[in-house]
């Protein structure tokens, strides 16, 4: 997802009006949220499955409609997919899909127990609009719910404790991001200093830790009360850690009120997160990147059947761009550019020719135009661009022949965006940590902007799939991709 800025009544706004409660909480979420999905699941079970086993001839194809509904929508109440929280939190396709499995699971089971004798592929096709509709409906309110969250609604109002510089880093990540739904209306600092968030001071707690607990759970409690926040967000540190904070806790659950601890991680993905207790305290494991293992076996069995696949098929496309391509400019079709692949190897990569053959030379005259805030060159309209080739930018249809990179295994078909060498030799010791893996065709920042994201919005996404990447969250880009290269925004 791309990262974008919070509109300014998402923090200091919301949060110095605080009284008339101008938000909309989480808990007022579009109203048509539960009855959309429950319809789109049901109709998605139940019509397919009666049209095809009516069709098939079958003895109660009505009775066996009425079962695909239910036993769908029950997987979907089991696995917490109508609770209020969960409504328009996600548009992934893998959760969907595995619920899907389960319900495929379930039917078989009844199958067997009814003799229900329907074709086998006839009884799966007509699940099929069943898993469809639900994405397409997930991904409907996950969009409603974005942009209600840009503009501050359907939000969770939260009250913010820490010592000053420890609350101000947890605000200001909250305030730089619309990907949550956490707006800040108070923070209570723990002992003296500064805070220069904008967000009003509703309490402050002794720097040690008071003789009589109680002072603590009334200032926080006041606070809660007085901002009116739906949970209480804790930056942990010496001064608010062990016993002091779980009196606090206490404080909070006896009035009914939730509590959330911040581990002080950031990117990491909660699928390598593991809750623990050692001797009492709660720790947190958190797994390392995947390496090695039957996942990186997939990837790369996925890399090179896909393009190989892709060669074959799309070699008639090729030809009709090549052709495009000679005969719209003078130069060869193909461009061969030096990037620079995993642990900083240097590689050719392979590109349609979309600019002026001596497109390289005019770079140098064109560097006062950049348009990007980092070390990447990027014009939205760069003279040196051709007619077809503006094409190809706006479709991603240059970027085929690195089909041939992925092949060879220079590249991969998910990963991050592959360097040039003058940036590489620019790069800090972070930057170059997107280096550990093999660059990719696609990747976070093609579905989430491209030209359009800023370089630290760029570099924060390759870390981000550095550190978390996985095969299945490999396909989920993979899927995603198709809409950004139809959508076409940030190609140029």
């Amino acid at each position: 997802m791309r990262h974008v800025h919070f509109p300014a009544q998402r923090v200091a706004g919301a949060a110095a009006e605080h009284a008339a409660a101008p938000v909309r909480r989480i808990g007022d979420k579009a109203r048509w949220y539960l009855p959309a999905a429950v319809a789109a699941d049901v109709l998605g079970a139940a019509v397919p499955v009666g049209l095809v086993f009516q069709a098939a001839q079958q003895v109660r194809p009505l009775y066996c409609a009425l079962g695909a509904a239910l036993a769908w929508t029950g997987v979907q109440a089991l696995r917490r997919r109508y609770a209020n929280r969960a409504l328009g939190e996600s548009r992934g396709v893998l959760p969907v899909l595995h619920d899907w499995l389960i319900l495929i699971g379930v039917l078989a089971v009844a199958r067997v127990l009814t003799g229900e004798s329907t074709p086998r592929l006839a009884a799966l096709g007509a699940l099929v609009p069943a898993l469809l509709l639900t994405v397409a409906c997930r991904k409907l309110t996950y969009r409603h719910l974005s942009a209600a969250r840009r503009e501050a609604q359907a939000v969770s109002r939260v009250l913010v404790i820490g010592e000053p510089a420890a609350a101000g880093s947890v605000i200001s990540h909250l305030a730089a991001r619309t990907d949550h739904p956490y707006v800040v209306v108070g923070v209570v600092p723990v002992g003296p200093g500064p805070l220069d968030s904008g967000v009003p001071v509703a309490a402050r707690l002794d720097a040690e830790a008071p003789e009589a607990p109680a002072a603590d759970a009334d200032a926080v409690l006041g606070a809660v009360r007085s901002h009116h926040a739906d949970l209480v967000l804790v930056a942990p540190g010496a001064r608010i850690a062990g016993e002091r904070l779980r009196r606090v806790a206490w404080a909070l659950h006896d009035a009914g009120l939730d509590l959330a601890v911040f581990p002080g991680l950031v990117e990491v993905s909660v699928k390598r997160l593991e809750t623990l207790s050692a001797g009492g305290l709660a720790v947190l494991r958190v797994a390392p990147p995947v390496s090695r293992g039957i996942q990186t076996v997939l990837k790369s069995a996925l890399d090179r059947a896909g393009a190989a696949l892709g060669l074959l098929l799309l070699s008639p496309l090729f030809l009709a761009i090549v052709l495009a391509i000679r005969f719209g400019s003078r130069g060869p079709a193909f461009y061969r550019q030096q990037r620079i692949g995993r642990d900083g190897i240097p590689f050719t990569m392979w590109k349609f020719r979309t600019m002026v053959v001596d497109a390289d030379r005019l770079k140098d005259e064109l560097t006062g135009a950049n348009e990007n805030d980092g070390l990447m060159f990027k014009i939205r309209r760069d003279p040196r661009v051709t007619r077809v080739g503006r094409l190809l930018r706006r479709t991603s249809l240059d970027e085929l022949p690195q089909l041939l990179n992925v092949l060879t295994g220079h590249m991969s078909l998910v990963g991050p965006r592959p360097p040039l060498p003058e940036e590489v030799e620019r790069y800090d010791e972070v930057e170059l940590r997107r280096l550990t893996v093999r660059p990719g065709m696609t990747g976070l920042w093609q579905i989430s902007g491209r030209s359009d994201l800023s370089w630290d919005e760029t570099i924060q996404l390759d870390l981000q799939y550095v550190d978390n990447w996985s095969f299945t969250s490999d396909m989920d880009v993979m899927g995603r991709t198709l809409r950004a290269v139809v959508d076409g925004r940030g190609a140029y």
